[in-house]
């Protein structure tokens, strides 16, 4: 029984990486001082040289080592050991599950905004037919 070993195309985890970071290939491109062509080049090449790597960590904001050992298996592990395991959350974590205001309320503020915003104009307009 043998197992297909995948190989480790760096083009593709900058590519992933990319999409994550939710940049499009226009704006990776813009950060590295070329075209959108070149950056779909080197997402489909398998090696990159180590200082063309070392760019695109920058933009993209992680390490030359994150974009090498990046794996797209490990991100769904982390985040699903995180996400549903809160009994072993660590009281430091950062993570909120709760949203620090109350959606409601801000439908409301909104709501009301609007009422106002329209009172306002039917004033205005009564003054401007009284005016005439």
């Amino acid at each position: 029984m043998s197992t297909v070993i995948k190989p480790n195309h760096v083009g593709r985890k900058i590519s992933r990486i990319r999409e994550l970071r939710d940049m499009k290939q226009e704006a990776l491109a813009q950060a590295l001082g070329t075209n959108q062509q070149a950056i779909s080049a080197m997402e489909n090449s398998e090696t990159v040289d180590e200082e063309r790597l070392a760019e695109v960590a920058k933009a993209l904001g992680v390490s030359v080592e994150g974009i090498k050992n990046f794996s797209e298996e490990a991100i769904f592990n982390i985040i699903g050991n995180t996400i549903n395991n809160h009994d072993n959350a660590s009281m430091n974590s950062n993570i909120q599950y709760q949203p620090t205001f109350n959606p409601l309320d801000k439908v409301i503020e909104l709501y009301e905004r609007l009422v106002q915003v329209e009172k306002d104009k039917v004033e205005y307009l009564e003054k401007l037919f009284k005016e005439k």
